[in-house]
């Protein structure tokens, strides 16, 4: 349960600590006296909007605090397990501090945690219905949440919605495959030319600028071919091949006359000998450079119809002459990626039929959960009718299968529908229910969902609000008795729900020229009759108005004062 809330320096509160029990609470107080600023800095303790007019005029933030004391089989400390927010002891503490400048820090047992985490935390264990929480039950798309909420059947649904997801995935997929698919087909055939023609062609890398060098070497080479054939023959017979040879012959005889370690003529020979090797070697190195030169001219034609052929096909695919084997092979993977995928085209299609048959089995299985909750829903709100004077009334979940419309959500499309009046048919519960039947119907449905919520705290802003008398009273007995299964904290302005109460708070506000006070006083017995008496008569209290509230507390006539605790002032 929720045993204390402090507040600090929110909108018109300076700084509260207010202790709570178990049990109906009900906080009363004139219009505007601000309960509401209560509820609000609760919210912000649980994960709410932080807006930066919540911070009192002067401070520079403000800070609420809640501490909760949850069973130990609540499923609040399995989240707090799995986000290592365990404090060793048996209190949850929720803190939210909301600085001037907009910011905002949330902590959980002191530990600094995300809004989002925070509010997940604080749903878990609070949970608050206002006035106007009606409107949501006039919605059938809400009504489908609440079914499956009351059925417990978030796993079951997350599955849907997954296989949901894959499905229309898949048929996207498939979808877009099909509106390619003649598009894709001209392409293959045009990738199947490219590849046949590149590679006929078979460009290698750096071929091109090769044949362009020698391209140019042949057509200079009938020329160069002259002047080598020139070279080879000064050096060759007659040239200067013959008249070396012929120098060292006439050297060597009459070299030979001598003795050879006193030869005189030997360092001549020597390097008349050296002088001839060069020769040689230079010699064959003009015909190795004739034979490479040689004036051929079909070599000529040859390597210009080449040359040309690549230049040609790059100019053809808008590519550089040394990019064709990379286009080439590019376009043989996109032609094979393409022929693949008019295989995998009906493997496609298996998977849309697969998953689409999955999603089914599970929406078809969820829908019959569903009618089971449903009936089970019908009888528990059935059972909260009768108290709150609606016994006559008759709840009804309709829920209308359509395979034929699959959703994310399933294929059961559910209304909330009711009858009124004996022998009427059951009609949508936004059309056939009034404002104060209407809010009956939502504590029902409350009342039926409480033990599944496993809330720690349940708190319904004026959710009597629209009905009054016998009506009221039995929203106040309903609310006691919701409160022997959870705490509850009810604000409101109904005497006969006050007076059901186990402990009723009064808000007051005081405004002077410069300041407003706020105060909240825990009511003993006689103040309880007081209060009631004010809520029956309005700003005159009368006698009689005061035996009527004695009459709803079951208080005796000598009712004695006690003294009364304030809990908090606020400037």
């Amino acid at each position: 349960m929720l045993t204390a809330l402090n507040i600090q320096d929110f909108v018109l509160i300076d700084q509260l600590a207010l202790p709570l029990e178990s049990g109906l609470t009900a906080l009363t107080g004139e219009t505007g006296a601000g309960k509401s600023i209560l509820l609000d800095a609760l919210g912000l303790a649980i994960g709410a909007r932080a807006e930066r007019g919540a911070v009192r005029e002067g401070a520079k933030q403000a800070t609420v605090s809640a501490t909760f004391e949850p069973g130990a089989d609540h499923p609040i400390w399995g989240i707090l397990e799995s986000n290592a927010l365990i404090a060793g002891e048996d209190q949850v503490i929720l803190r939210r501090v909301q600085g001037g400048d907009g910011r905002s820090r949330a902590f959980v047992n002191d530990l600094p945690v995300s809004i989002g985490l925070l509010r997940q935390v604080g749903e878990s264990l609070l949970e608050v219905h206002g006035q106007h929480d009606g409107r949501g039950f006039l919605s059938a798309a809400a009504h489908r949440d609440m079914l499956d909420h009351y059925g417990r059947f978030e796993k079951r649904t997350d599955e849907v919605a997954s296989n949901w997801r894959e499905w229309r995935d898949f048929e996207r997929a498939l979808e877009k495959r099909r509106s390619d698919r003649d598009e894709t087909l001209r392409e293959v055939d045009y990738l199947r030319h490219v590849v046949d023609e590149l590679s006929k062609l078979d460009p290698l890398a750096e071929e091109e600028s090769n044949l362009a060098v020698r391209r140019t070497e042949l057509m200079a080479a009938e020329k160069i071919t002259e002047d080598l054939v020139a070279t080879v023959n000064l050096l060759g017979e007659g040239g200067l091949e013959s008249k070396l040879m012929a120098a060292m012959r006439r050297l060597e005889r009459a070299a030979s006359v001598f003795e050879e370690n006193q030869n005189p003529l030997s360092a001549a020979l020597e390097r008349l000998d050296a002088v001839m090797s060069e020769v040689l070697e230079a010699r064959a190195a003009l015909d190795d450079a004739v034979n490479h030169l040689g004036h051929n001219p079909q070599d000529l034609d040859d390597i210009e119809e080449r040359l040309f052929a690549i230049r040609g096909a790059a100019r053809k695919y808008a590519v550089l002459p040394e990019a064709l084997p990379v286009f080439l092979e590019k376009a043989r993977c996109t032609l094979s990626d393409l022929e693949f995928g008019e295989a995998a085209f009906s493997d496609l299609e298996h998977r849309v039929e697969k998953a689409r048959t999955t999603y089914f089995a599970c929406a078809k299985t969820l829908s019959a959960e569903r009618r089971k909750a449903a009936s089970s829903l019908d009888h528990a709100v059935a059972k909260e009718l009768a108290p709150l004077k609606l016994g006559r009334s008759k709840f009804l979940t309709s829920i209308t299968t359509d395979e034929d419309r699959p959703m994310s959500e399933g294929i059961d499309m559910i209304e909330f529908m009711v009858a009124t009046n004996p022998g009427s048919a059951p009609g949508p519960l936004k059309t056939i229910a009034s404002g104060g039947e209407l809010s009956r119907f939502v504590l029902a449905m409350k009342a039926a969902l409480a033990v599944k919520e496993n809330r720690t705290v349940i708190i319904f802003d004026e959710i009597d609000a629209g009905v009054g008398g016998a009506v009221a009273d039995a929203v106040g007995e309903r609310l006691a008795r919701l409160a022997q299964d959870a705490q509850v904290l009810v604000v409101t302005h109904s005497p006969q729900v006050a007076a059901r109460a186990d402990k009723q708070w009064r808000i007051e506000k005081t405004q002077k020229k410069t300041s407003t006070r706020t105060t909240v006083t825990q009511l003993a017995p006689e103040d309880r009759i007081e209060e009631i008496a004010r809520m029956l008569s309005g700003a005159k209290i009368t006698d009689e108005a005061r035996a009527a509230a004695r009459q709803l507390l079951g208080a005796p006539e000598s009712a004695s004062s006690s003294e009364h605790q304030t809990i908090l002032s606020s400037a």
